[in-house]
């Protein structure tokens, strides 16, 4: 499993993941032994988008509920002999407060590398300059074949990120034991696809031929369960800076959760999650969470390719989208929409935009499984505008209509501003200004 760094967003609302206890399910036992591993294959890249919702209580008070986005993008860069592979991933989380929870696209937070090894069975070798994955070595397959029922016990440890709260400048390290049940296999349920063109699908399915010939009709479940409790006795932290900080003199939870896995592709398709922790500073702070989760693992449909973006260009230029072009950036396909109308120093559209969003909204369906950033940019402002604050709202206002008119799920939209600092054009003249107030629409790739 990858989960991210519990204490990164600590007094901004921290998200520490933990897992769900098993739902009243209807399990196929009748199958024989089977023995599980990771089958990695060098060049595959996924990425996964887990949606937590959890409640912050400091001192037994509730502090704050949360909705908390967590994406990572990985790439495996090699594989071993031995089938252990070499991963590098891409770590992002953004959280939307209680107040905007059930409307909004997300912004994009802060990204985090990781670079990492992990054997055909699951285990994690990882230096202590990389604080994600933050739950490791969960799941573990034992070397042997297991039936439904049988059950296994395997080490793992949680290495949490304390620099921002505690000044701890190492990986804080929780060790536990996790115990397995395999509960045997369920039938993959089918998700609904969005209706597009003749041209997208035959797109989507050349993209995405070979994730759809390794795909199982079954999944196979497994229930992961494990407690955790540490003591700090004393302050030893070598990298601590301040003698007379707080730290946490003990971390105690526990985790319950249902791995959904695939023994084609040997990967993990989703995951639930159920989750409570604690922690106890030496000051006598105490903070708790409570909360689910929910992932999905997926392949990449590749965008950023020549082949796609003549596509996209041609559709485009089909469409009649004026002021509209697309780009290869180092995160995808980019359409880039310039001279985008809002009302004067607003981010309220131009009624027309809309039409033309709406046309955007058919090349977007050519990638119906990846995710959307959506950027926003401004000209100069002389006139005291919070050029940053307007790009943001701008991006977000566009963000909310592709979301209201279906295009994406909303957890798969994000935005961030840039106001006026990437100018694509000089702001001398009103020309060079139309194209700078633009908004970009990026087809992610990682």
């Amino acid at each position: 499993m990858k989960r991210l760094n519990p204490f990164q967003a600590l007094f901004l609302g921290l998200s520490i993941l933990f897992p769900i206890s098993a739902a009243a399910q209807t399990y196929d036992t009748s199958g024989g032994p089977v023995e599980f591993t990771f089958k990695y294959q060098e060049g595959d890249s996924y990425r996964i988008l887990s949606t937590v919702n959890e409640d912050v209580y400091v001192n037994m008070r509730l502090h704050h509920s949360a909705e908390i986005i967590n994406r990572i993008s990985t790439q495996v860069l090699s594989v071993k002999p031995d089938g252990s592979a070499t991963h590098k991933s891409t770590f992002m989380t953004t959280e939307s407060s209680q107040s905007v929870v059930d409307s909004g696209s997300f912004s994009w937070g802060e990204e985090y590398l990781s670079i990492f090894d992990r054997s055909k069975k699951g285990v994690y070798t990882i230096d202590d300059q990389y604080f994600m994955p933050t739950v490791r070595d969960v799941p573990i397959f034992p070397d042997h074949p297991v039936k439904p029922g049988d059950t296994w016990t395997a080490e793992g440890h949680e290495a949490h990120d304390l620099r921002l709260n505690f000044g701890i400048q190492t990986p804080y390290k929780v060790p536990f034991t996790a115990t397995y049940t395999y509960l045997g296999t369920v039938n993959r349920e089918k998700k609904q696809v969005r209706t597009m063109s003749y041209a997208a699908a035959s797109v989507s399915k050349k993209s995405n031929n070979q994730s759809l010939n390794k795909t199982s009709n079954k999944l196979h479940v497994f229930r992961v369960k494990y407690s955790m409790y540490m003591e700090t006795p004393e302050r030893n932290f070598k990298a601590i800076d301040d003698p007379y900080a707080d730290y946490p003199q003990v971390m105690m939870g526990f985790s319950d959760e249902l791995v959904y896995w695939d023994a084609e592709k040997g990967a993990i398709d989703h995951y639930t999650e159920n989750f409570r922790i604690l922690i106890e500073t030496a000051y006598g702070r105490m903070y708790e969470f409570r909360g689910t989760a929910h992932a999905e693992v997926s392949d990449f449909i590749r965008t950023d390719t020549p082949d796609n973006m003549k596509t996209v260009q041609t559709q485009i230029d089909e469409l009649g989208l004026d002021d509209v072009n697309v780009v290869r950036g180092d995160k995808g396909l980019t359409i880039s929409i310039e001279n985008i109308q809002f009302k004067p120093d607003s981010n309220i559209l131009v009624e027309g935009e809309k039409d033309k969003l709406q046309r955007i909204a058919q090349i977007l369906s050519l990638f119906p499984e990846n995710d959307l950033l959506i950027s926003g940019h401004t000209a100069v402002a002389n006139n005291g505008v919070d050029s940053q604050k307007l790009s943001m709202d701008r991006a977000q206002t566009v963000a909310d209509y592709l979301i209201g008119i279906g295009v994406k799920d909303r957890h798969q939209v994000f935005t961030q501003g840039f106001g006026d600092t990437l100018p694509i054009a000089p702001n001398t003249t009103e020309a060079g200004r139309a194209k700078n107030r633009r908004v970009e629409i990026t087809i992610m790739d990682k």
